[in-house]
């Protein structure tokens, strides 16, 4: 110690190693970039070139990391943009104006895309159950050279909703590389949303955890794993395999930096095992020996006047210092070997550290009946996850206000977990679900009750799972959802040059918003395009006859015709800090000139914008 600390007080009389630096400022912003060289630590330039690159780069440069046909497409089509957007569904939703919850159903990839400006650096958890690979799943085929989109929809590859789902034999020759082509690009659009301090929990089983312990190397960073938990998904045994029942499966557990700290957990705790001998203020507790072998070797003296020598496991000053606190305890009337007290009270609100092996949580066959008396008894999953394995997730790893996504979210357990612990603690955590709206099969039970698909499930287990909650605690918490559905834009996509066009579709070009969009789903797309979180308050009143939207304090709307300096004058009185109109909604552009002029003037602050 003494001479690392003389080394660290010694001036260095080389120059910083810029290379270095360079490397870790790389390393922030593209961890999968960094890879090992016979020089230790280097960057991976092919790989840099291609997050930087709007086209596949090519390269064969060997080198110590997983590769798989597809890889250079997963990293592009991570960092390829969308032109989708989301649109609200008010009649689906729960209390839509007061809740901060949310609810999307569409392609994860794309969602994921259209959240990245809105919740950048904004979410603590993120827990997600994806397809484990088991030769039975369907994954997502992100990327197809065939144009038509008939012959995609014809071949299973396209379901109805346009979405790529398809199905992912053990047989297939890409069997391996579809999967991790599939949680590529997703995994790593999900390491923008987190917090500095955020953490990524990923069930998964034995068919895929090598690889997703490889690729979440490349893009957390492996210093940013954190453990490899076991859990117990099966009370009792499985006959299901020729050698050995598997009755396990993983959580993979990973961060975005250093910065986090995981909370410490409640010890299931025997309090008759607790007492209080010699009526010690601090209240009832058990004692522990002190001695260790090993440990410190010196003499005590009890309370009786006898000596001890012995190993202990303290120094002898912290001894002391425990015995000045009336902390160690002599047994059989001062003649036994010291004991220290641990109280129950202490123990109770320091906590303790987790362990990796979870196997007092519910497994899936407690959580398939847990559901089941949700609806009724009746089996609409096979396979969910227990609300006590998300809720003690949520509990190791948020504070009462931090927001939970979960964006393989099934049937909505991590929903259902939330606004459990939101219960216990009186917290305000957000939960973010998003999940595909798949089909359910026609001779299914869920289908023969009227549900289509998965997404109807997962918002009706969100509603009654909410009632139960407020039935049973009677606690002040959110219950509501707002419910978005993933879409085209809300603009006319149109290639055609002004002088392709006939007379009777230039109003394409004055009004390029499609004839089916509502203000709501106009006012969620400038939600998104100006990166607010889509939890915010909406607030609508009226202005001189016409209709003003107002997200927070931060952005207003009208998109009501004949837009006029009148109107400019009295919302100018807001003082808003965003206004946005439709291009249409003025006469002509001498009109948008004026209503631009003159919210300059009376409310310089105010940006102004059309669409």
């Amino acid at each position: 110690m003494k001479n690392n600390t003389k080394n660290k007080e010694k001036l260095d009389s080389q120059s910083s190693n810029l290379i270095n630096k360079n490397i870790e400022l790389i390393s922030e912003l593209f961890p999968n970039c960094i890879t090992e060289s016979l020089d230790g630590q280097s960057i991976d330039f092919e790989l840099l070139k291609q997050e930087l690159s709007k086209d596949i780069v090519d390269g064969n440069k060997e080198r110590y990391r997983l590769e798989w046909p597809g890889k250079r497409e997963a990293i592009l089509s991570a960092n390829s943009p969308t032109n989708k957007t989301l649109r609200p569904i008010r009649d689906d939703s729960v209390d839509f104006d007061t809740t901060e919850n949310l609810y999307i159903e569409g392609d994860n990839l794309e969602v994921l895309k259209i959240l990245q400006e809105s919740y950048l650096s904004k979410i603590k958890l993120i827990y997600i159950d994806p397809p484990y690979n088991t030769g039975k799943d369907f994954v997502y085929k992100d990327n197809f050279n065939i144009d038509a989109e008939e012959e995609l929809i014809d071949s299973g590859q396209k379901n109805e909703y346009n979405e790529r789902l398809v199905s992912n034999p053990d047989t297939a020759g890409r069997y391996h590389s579809d999967w991790l082509s599939m949680m590529y690009p997703r995994l790593k659009l999900a390491r923008n949303l987190m917090t500095d301090d955020g953490i990524i929990f990923i069930s998964i089983d034995d068919n895929e955890i090598h690889n997703l312990r490889k690729i979440c190397d490349e893009i957390f960073g492996t210093n940013n794993f954190i453990a490899n938990t076991v859990r117990r998904r099966r009370l009792s045994q499985a006959n299901l395999t020729k050698n050995i029942s598997t009755i396990h499966e993983y959580i993979l557990i990973y961060s975005k930096s250093s910065k986090t700290v995981l909370n410490k957990i409640k010890p299931k705790i025997d309090e008759s095992e607790y007492k209080n001998p010699d009526n010690d203020p601090r209240g009832p507790y058990v004692t522990m020996p002190c001695t260790n072998k090993g440990g410190a070797k010196y003499t005590i003296t009890t309370t009786s006047g006898k000596k001890i020598e012995e190993e202990w496991r303290f120094k002898i000053e912290t001894y002391k210092k425990l015995e000045a606190e009336n902390r160690i305890f002599f047994p059989r009337n001062g003649e036994g070997k010291p004991r220290y007290k641990i109280f129950l009270n202490e123990k109770k609100e320091k906590g303790i550290l987790p362990n990796t092996w979870w196997d007092s949580i519910s497994s899936n066959q407690e959580a398939t009946t847990e559901l089941k008396k949700l609806f009724d008894d009746k089996l609409y999953f096979d396979f969910p996850k227990p609300v006590d394995l998300i809720q003690f997730i949520v509990e190791l790893s948020t504070n009462k206000e931090d927001i939970v996504l979960d964006f393989f979210s099934g049937s909505s357990t991590t929903a259902h977990a939330v606004m459990n612990c939101n219960s216990v603690d009186k917290g305000n955590r957000k939960f973010i679900m998003v999940q595909l709206p798949e089909k359910i099969e026609e001779n299914l039970i869920a289908y023969k009750d009227g549900y289509k698909n998965i997404s109807q499930i997962s918002k009706e287990r969100i509603r009654r799972s909410g009632r139960k909650i407020k039935n049973d605690t009677n606690a002040k918490i959110d219950y509501g959802f707002r419910v978005y559905q993933l879409d085209s834009s809300n603009m006319e996509e149109t290639n055609l040059k002004i002088q392709d066009y006939n007379q009777s579709e230039l109003d394409l070009l004055e009004n390029n918003i499609k004839p089916d969009r509502t203000d709501n789903d106009l006012l969620t797309q400038l939600i998104l395009n100006w990166g607010l979180p889509l939890s915010l308050k909406i607030e609508s009143f009226e202005v001189e006859a016409k209709l003003v939207y107002k997200v927070a304090n931060s952005l207003y709307a009208c998109f009501d015709d004949d837009i006029d300096e009148k109107f400019a004058k009295t919302i100018a009185k807001e003082k808003p800090l965003r206004i946005v109109f439709k291009d249409s909604s003025f006469k002509n552009d001498n009109a948008k000139s004026n209503v631009k002029q003159l919210l300059k003037q009376l409310s310089p602050e105010t940006e102004m914008k059309v669409i």
